[in-house]
């Protein structure tokens, strides 16, 4: 199956507006790029009878590897504006014309809050997916999980010291920076397929997003 992000769910408002260097192309090559080459391990992992990728990796692995192939991605479709940084190194993306600003990635499950280990300041693009069926089939709840990544939003913008929240505990596996509610407020939808949308239907954030959708002039292709 070859699965592609398309235009029909580009926000145009935030992308054509975003002052951050960010175009359509970037965020769908970023996106079509982890289809694409998590399609291809997983075919492999099938042939040889193993389960899919999302099957052998812990959910904080697998963001972190669909973060670094989305930053793979959006680096190639960039046209050189955009360079891929070296792994576990801050920013993920680093800009090389004028127009354009370093970019860090956060990706997290679901409608959980993307973090991070510290503080971080700046241009943001965060990414949050779903794990489907192969086909696009897809039920909301952790019970109902299947092991097939599908992006469901990309947001953009600028994020202050402010939007986090810090914790470095006794009891904490160590320190940990997550984007608050007011932080994701602060970033706009950038690209956002409801098929994949886990918030309820009738609740008040899927509504949030119809409308924000809808208020958006549609882009072809």
């Amino acid at each position: 199956m070859t699965r592609k992000a398309t235009s029909s769910n580009i926000v145009s408002s935030t992308v054509n507006n975003n002052r951050l260097g960010v175009d359509q192309e970037m965020i769908l090559g970023g996106i079509n790029f982890i289809y694409e080459v998590l399609d291809k391990i997983d075919l492999a992992l099938l042939d040889s009878g193993s389960e899919r990728l999302t099957c052998l990796v812990e959910l904080a692995n697998l963001s972190a590897i669909v973060g670094n192939l989305f930053r793979k991605g959006f680096a190639q479709a960039s046209n050189g504006r955009f360079i891929p940084n070296s792994p576990h190194t801050y920013p993920d993306l680093l800009a090389t014309t004028e127009g354009s600003d370093d970019m860090e990635i956060k990706v997290s499950l679901e409608n959980n809050k993307p973090k991070g280990h510290l503080i971080k300041p700046g241009p943001h693009t965060t990414i949050r997916y779903v794990l489907g069926g192969p086909n696009g089939e897809y039920q909301s709840g952790k019970h109902n999980r299947g092991d097939v990544v599908w992006i469901w939003e990309v947001r953009l913008g600028r994020l202050s010291p402010e939007h986090f929240n810090f914790s470095n505990t006794e009891s904490d596996s160590g320190k940990t920076a997550v984007i608050n509610a007011d932080g994701m407020n602060a970033l706009n939808l950038a690209y956002c397929n409801l098929r994949f949308c886990p918030h309820s239907p009738s609740g008040r954030v899927y509504k949030r997003l119809t409308q924000e959708i809808a208020a958006s002039p549609k882009l072809s292709g």
